[in-house]
């Protein structure tokens, strides 16, 4: 098969992996030898149809693999044309690509072919050519298999900036139904290892001068979870979502809504969800990560277990909790203004620069660029103090005037 035609069928086959932000890395670069960067911006960022920024050569190993995931259009019952790539002409055309300044570093996958450790293998042979071979210091993401043995887990750990195993679905019992050669408690395992790995060598690096310290995926680990291919509700995912930052450091979770696929089990939905459900998780993950919110309180907002479709998480727990508001943004703590819909956690530390010199009027706001109709009614300021906090029509007053019916228009990406 042609090197072109390979290209063809195994980028296309890595669309749907949602893992592949290259933030967090050390930087480096080749002005002092070797070649690549993790820095910079060029031509090499684009944007796939779905909105997500791609800067990275995103492609599979091979689509053929010997598990039968309900879920996955590679599943060995699949009749995908398969291709599969060579060590040598991947690591290749990752070099051809950077040349050219199409790329600035891999995300590289696989289906399993043979067993875990020789895929696994194959998939560390990549990174550490690229890297001692042809000193390559751009950004390395590997997607890593959790039954492989924990010493080739560990060198992808020394090639790689970021690792990733994909817990797949948020409960344990849907896992085994849909996906029966995936065991949840060995990717705990994995996870478990590799976050032991990373705090050691963030440890080793603090006494670096005394000795050199080991290199383990400094950008850390994430995850991704398909949404909408099993019956759990939202609490369920961000449930498992919240245990996992807890308990293995993740640096993201990763959301992808499920598109079916052709010949599909009985045991998955007909049709995809909403695509802004994923919207609303990603919503509410950035709320447990960096805005102080429980899994409670996001869940507050809406009804029977999952989010309020037609609204940010953030607005509809302001909505149920008008007695919070409005918060003063002369006077009120970080804490507090970061529950403020329409406030972001930057723009709020703006807002705590700006007030130690003068009093925030409603025009410092406005020159913002701040959403003034969603913020205003739970916000006072020199200026303004809302009376509407207490009426019964406030949604309609601060929900985007599109509302769910317009959200809920985008359609998931097609698999074939």
């Amino acid at each position: 098969m042609e090197l072109r035609r390979k290209l063809e069928i195994l980028a296309d086959a890595a669309k749907y992996d949602a893992s592949c932000a290259s933030s967090g890395s050390e930087k480096r670069d080749s002005r002092e030898g070797g070649l690549g960067s993790t820095e910079g911006m060029g031509i090499c960022h684009a944007y796939a149809p779905d909105g997500r920024c791609i800067s990275l050569l995103k492609v599979l190993l091979t689509n053929a693999c010997i598990y039968d995931c309900a879920y996955c259009i590679n599943r060995a019952t699949s009749n995908v044309p398969r291709a599969r790539f060579t060590v040598r002409e991947l690591v290749d055309l990752t070099l051809d690509f950077y040349r050219r300044n199409y790329i600035e570093g891999l995300f590289l996958s696989s289906g399993i072919i043979r067993s875990p450790d020789y895929t696994m293998e194959r998939l560390v042979d990549v990174a550490r050519i690229l890297r001692e071979e042809h000193g390559f210091r751009g950004y390395i993401h590997l997607k890593t298999i959790p039954d492989a043995s924990p010493e080739l887990l560990a060198e992808a750990g020394r090639h790689a900036d970021r690792l990733s195993i994909n817990i797949e679905l948020p409960q344990e019992g849907a896992l085994k139904a849909l996906a029966p050669e995936k065991d949840l408690s060995e990717i705990r395992r994995a996870m478990g290892r590799m976050r032991l790995r990373i705090e050691e060598a963030k440890e080793a690096r603090k006494t670096e001068r005394r000795a050199p310290a080991p290199r383990f995926a400094p950008a850390g680990q994430s995850t991704q979870m398909i949404v909408g291919a099993d019956a759990s509700d939202d609490r369920a995912v961000l449930g498992t979502t919240a245990n996992l930052y807890g308990s293995y450091g993740l640096k993201r979770v990763y959301f992808s809504a499920y598109s079916p696929i052709p010949d599909a089990s009985r045991l998955l939905p007909p049709v995809a969800p909403p695509l802004v459900r994923e919207h609303r998780l990603y919503q509410a993950d950035w709320l447990l990560r960096f805005y102080g919110f429980t899994l409670e309180e996001i869940m507050a907002g809406g009804e029977g277990g999952m989010l309020d479709l037609g609204i940010d998480p953030k607005l509809a727990w302001a909505l149920r909790h008008r007695g919070e508001f409005p918060v003063d943004v002369n006077r009120a703590p970080r804490e507090r203004l970061l529950r403020v819909p329409g406030l972001g956690a930057k723009t709020v530390d703006r807002l705590l620069t700006a007030r130690r010199h003068r009093s925030i009027r409603s025009e410092d706001l406005a020159r913002l660029r701040l959403p003034l109709a969603k913020l205003l009614p739970f916000l006072v300021t020199e200026d303004h103090r809302p009376r509407v906090t207490d009426q019964l029509d406030l949604r309609a007053l601060v929900a985007p005037r599109t509302g769910f019916a317009r959200a809920a228009r985008p359609v998931q990406l097609a698999l074939l």
